[in-house]
This record gives C-alpha cells, sequence and structure tokens, in this order.
C-alpha cells in the first residue's frame, strides 16, 4: 500500500523579511516623507508671505493689468485683466512653437536627406549648417538674428516699399495689407477644416486603391486642391469681399494693415535654424538605420532617388525618427522662453511683467509651469499615439 505524506506546512517568514510587506512600507514611508516635506515648504511660504504682508490667491487676475503687449493674436488693451494679458502671453508662445514645429521639420527633413545625397558639394553644405547652428548656443542665435534684422533695415520713414506700395519692409517690421473682418471669414475657417478632412479620406482612399489595384494616385496633388479650394469656393458663395486695410504712413509708424515684428521672426527663425540642425541628425541616423538592401529593392523597381526616400525609407525610418523628434518639439516649445531676451512678449514676459506689479511670484510662476507642463504632455501624448500608429504591428 502507497504511503501517503502529509504535505509540509509552509515555513513562517518574519514581517521584516517579506519582500512584499518590505516593500509597501519603504514606499508608504517615502510618499509619507515627500509628503510632509511639501506641507513644510508651503506653510512655510504662506507663513513668510503673511509675515510680509504680500498678498496670496489668484484673485488678481480679474484685476486690470495697466501694461501694453505690442504682439497680439486675439484684443486686448492696458485695460484688459491680468488673465487676459497671460492668455495673450500664452497664445503668442504657442504661435511660436506650432510654426517652429512645422518649419524645423521641414527644413531638417531636408537638410538630413541632403546630407546623405551623392552630391559631394550639397553634402558639404548640409553637413557644415548642422555643425554650424547646433554648437553654438541658441541665445547667441537669438541676439544675432535679432541684431541683423535690426541694423539692415531702414526706419519707417525710408521703409523699403514692395508690391506697388502696400508691403513696407522696416526694422519695425514687414507690413501688409489684410482682409477687412467679414462675417464669410468663419465660415472660409470651417471650410479649412472641411479641407483638411476631405484631404485625409482622400489619401487612405488613395492607400487603400493603390493596395488593392497597384495604380497610384495623386493624393498629394488632390489634398492640396481640396484644402485651398474649398476656402476658396466658400468665399465666392459669400459674396468674395476685396475689402482690404492697406498699410499707410501716419507720423513716425504705419497704421493699418498687419505687421510681423522683428522680435517674433527673430525669434520663429532662430528656433528653426537651431532645432533643424539636430532634427537632420535624427532624419539621417534614421535612415541609416535602415538595411541597405531597403534602398536597393526600391531601385530594382524603377524608382527614383526622389521616389525610394519618400515611399519607401522615410516611411520606414519614422519608426526611428518619431521617439528622438518628440524631445526636439519639446525642446522647441520650452527654448521658445528665450524670447524675453529679445523682447518678444512670450508668456514668460508677461508673467514678468504681472510679477513686478503684483509682486505675487509664486502664483504667477505655477501658471508658467502649469502652461509648459500642459503643452509639453499634449506634444507628448500626441507623438506617442503617431508613434503607436506607425509601429509594426505583429500578426
Amino acid at each position: 500500500m502507497a504511503i501517503a505524506h502529509a504535505p509540509h506546512a509552509k515555513a513562517r517568514v518574519a514581517p521584516w523579511n517579506d519582500p512584499v510587506i518590505r516593500g509597501w512600507f519603504f514606499q508608504i514611508v517615502v510618499v509619507g516623507a515627500v509628503a510632509l516635506l511639501a506641507w513644510y515648504l508651503v506653510s512655510n511660504t504662506l507663513a513668510n508671505l503673511e509675515r510680509q504682508k504680500i498678498a496670496t490667491g489668484f484673485d488678481y487676475l480679474s484685476r486690470e493689468a495697466g501694461f501694453e503687449i505690442g504682439d497680439t493674436l486675439i484684443p486686448y488693451s492696458p485695460a484688459s485683466t491680468y488673465a487676459r494679458a497671460l492668455l495673450v502671453g500664452v497664445l503668442n508662445t504657442l504661435r511660436v512653437a506650432v510654426l517652429g514645429i512645422l518649419l524645423a521639420t521641414i527644413l531638417g527633413t531636408l537638410i538630413g536627406v541632403g546630407r546623405l545625397s551623392p552630391n559631394w558639394l550639397l553634402s558639404r553644405l548640409c553637413e557644415w549648417y548642422v555643425e554650424l547652428f547646433r554648437n553654438v548656443p541658441l541665445l547667441l542665435w537669438l541676439f544675432l538674428i535679432y541684431k541683423v534684422i535690426s541694423d539692415a533695415f531702414p526706419g519707417p520713414r525710408q521703409a523699403i516699399s514692395l508690391l506697388w506700395s502696400s508691403v513696407f519692409l522696416s526694422n519695425r517690421g514687414l507690413y501688409f495689407p489684410v482682409p477687412v473682418a467679414h462675417d464669410v471669414h468663419r465660415w472660409m475657417g470651417v471650410g479649412l477644416l472641411v479641407g483638411i478632412a476631405a484631404a485625409w479620406g482622400i489619401h487612405r482612399w488613395a492607400k487603400a486603391r493603390q493596395a488593392a489595384t497597384g495604380q497610384p494616385f495623386p493624393s498629394i496633388i488632390a489634398g492640396a486642391a481640396a484644402i485651398v479650394g474649398v476656402p476658396i469656393l466658400v468665399w465666392l458663395l459669400g459674396g468674395a469681399p476685396l475689402d482690404f486695410s492697406v498699410p499707410a504712413l501716419k507720423g513716425f509708424n504705419f497704421e493699418g494693415g498687419t505687421v510681423i515684428q522683428p522680435e517674433f521672426t527673430a525669434l520663429l527663425v532662430g528656433l528653426v535654424v537651431y532645432t533643424s540642425a539636430f532634427v537632420a541628425e535624427i532624419v539621417r541616423s534614421g535612415i541609416l538605420a535602415l538595411h541597405k538592401g531597403q534602398s536597393e529593392a526600391a531601385y530594382s523597381l524603377g524608382l527614383t532617388r526622389g521616389q525610394a526616400m519618400r515611399l519607401v525609407l522615410l516611411p520606414q525610418a519614422l519608426r526611428v525618427i518619431v521617439p528622438p523628434m518628440t524631445s526636439q518639439y519639446l525642446n522647441i516649445t520650452k527654448n521658445s522662453s528665450l524670447a524675453i531676451a529679445i523682447g518678444y512678449p512670450d508668456l514668460v514676459a508677461s508673467v514678468n511683467v504681472t510679477i513686478n506689479q503684483t509682486g505675487q511670484a509664486v502664483e504667477n510662476v505655477l501658471i508658467i509651469m502649469a502652461a509648459y507642463l500642459s503643452v509639453s504632455l499634449s506634444i507628448s501624448l500626441f507623438m506617442n499615439w503617431y508613434n503607436r500608429q506607425i509601429a509594426l504591428k505583429e500578426r
């Protein structure tokens, strides 16, 4: 007969030797220590502010700002509130960041592809561009570009006249006509969104059609026609208003139209040329990471170098390019805070004036941190989503 053996009882482990209990204990201790430190810093800060009779809270945001902002995307005057002044700064920062990301991506991609060109001169020029711009601090480039723009052009009275005296270039910026506000312009904006959606749909349809039949479709041309054509069609249906506000010299400056100020130009150009040098190296390394058989296979199918780069190499290299590119997009957004050095009214500049007038530095610094954190997290979320979309799917 088989003799059944009773199972051995599991040896009991002392709580201080149990890895699970010990892990929880140390996590609770760390969280408690961080919370205690935060409570001490906050309470000590509030006590010091109260002792110095400095107001706290965000009630000041509803008070009149009382200072001018030279470049605004929305209506603003010194009678506006501090909250609106900060909103103007946020919008100016976003304008520079979005345009900088788009232009740096395009220029950096062209420079990166140019470095791989068999043309010796083009390759060397792209290499010198990268080494020149990425090895000099961005702040120095901003100072240099702003100084060149300020000294290269005359004052408003001697402004350079262009396009039948409707566009003027001076050291105060580029003045040009803009359409007078009309209700149809809102619908043109809606039409632009519809055109973008149509272009995306055309691209998806053309891609599926080519995969099924092998026949290509000029989706880029058709998409561009939709993006441009739909707003124009809306404009025509709305009566085609042609009233323009044209800049004209009055006194010591121009009135009417709109202006691209030299501070904005210097900041945007500096961010683009500096960041595009890093983007170029990311693009170049992403393409070089591909096996050379990919380009050889593309050429064997009869594709030109441009077609092979656009249809075969770059789409595959995106899986290597996108993650480090995210860091460069974040750098553009955060480096835009250097605008205060050349006088561009971004968020940091608006907050700096607000601190000087209200004395509430803690609240304003928290607003800056929250704004940059929100924008950076939004960029990261979008790029992570895009990275998942282009990732290889295992079957």
